[in-house]
């Protein structure tokens, strides 16, 4: 099963439609930090890979986008980081267009990518690699301590392997250094794609609360996650708002809650019973 998660509506995201965007934007909780409207992407001869997303994200929420393989979740997070460019329509970060802007200028905003295939530096150390990813430190005496201890915590791996090449860990061990990578300092928008793959469940657990803490704001900012998970009881459990992606577009927002309760409606959308699945 393959799931993908995408801005929702009201309070914590608007999609598909302009109005409904706008009407988020004017909320009394203030314009929303990260928005699309009219977001089109054509690949490799391929029309309408993404066919005219509007969506607003609000801060604090873990969203979820759902949705069959191909749907276009992972391109919408690509786009969103600049790794792919959009043919048409325009990303807005607190009112700045960032849909041109290169990747590196996107991550210098505090938002995060964690690819489905990790993206570590395989040559370099656990602590090169988060080291890397810290971009207002630039010796490892700069880096936020406790920030590092906390990372410990969920990962004690990244600790026994802080001098051992990235490329030489477990597939699991690796997964955690990418999430650590996106989490080692404050960011206002983390994407994840599919981030518990190759986790033993203990570490699953000690993931979700890790989100949990960063969409309550233990860093000061209330983040955003948006998140493309497989794990359904991950999704669930994480996941205020889901969107369903099929061909492209959004085809149902709404509560994760009222997804997750509704067997027909998930067999409409996603062509199975998520209940299968736990």
């Amino acid at each position: 099963m393959t799931q993908a998660m995408e801005p929702a509506m009201t309070h914590s995201l608007a999609v598909g439609d302009r109005a409904s965007a706008q009407a988020l934007a004017d909320d009394a909780l203030g314009a929303p930090p990260v928005r699309a409207t009219g977001l089109r992407v054509d690949f490799k001869g391929q029309p309408g890979v993404i066919a005219g997303l509007d969506w607003a994200l609000a801060p604090g929420q873990v969203v979820g986008l759902l949705g069959r393989n191909g749907a276009g979740k992972t391109t919408t997070l690509r786009t969103v980081m600049g790794l792919w460019r959009a043919s048409a329509g325009r990303v807005l970060l607190e009112q700045r267009p960032i849909q041109a802007l290169p990747t590196p200028e996107i991550a210098r905003a505090d938002i995060a990518y964690v690819p489905e295939n990790m993206g570590i530096f395989g040559a370099l150390t656990v602590r090169e690699n988060l080291l890397l990813a810290a971009r207002r430190a630039r010796s490892l005496d700069e880096l936020d301590t406790a920030r590092l201890e906390w990372l410990f915590g969920l990962f004690p791996a990244l600790r026994k392997f802080w001098l051992y090449p990235a490329g030489k860990l477990s597939g699991g061990q690796k997964q955690m250094l990418a999430i650590a990578r996106a989490m080692v300092e404050p960011r206002r928008l983390l994407l994840i794609d599919e981030p518990t793959k190759g986790l033993a469940p203990a570490i699953i657990n000690k993931l979700i609360e890790a989100l949990q803490e960063i969409k309550r704001g233990r860093d000061g900012m209330r983040a955003t996650v948006l998140l493309v998970e497989q794990n359904f009881m991950v999704a669930r459990a994480l996941g205020d708002r889901v969107a369903v992606m099929d061909d492209g577009r959004v085809v149902h927002t709404g509560r994760m809650a009222e997804l997750a309760g509704d067997e027909a409606l998930q067999q409409r959308l996603l062509g199975l019973s998520l209940a299968a699945h736990q």
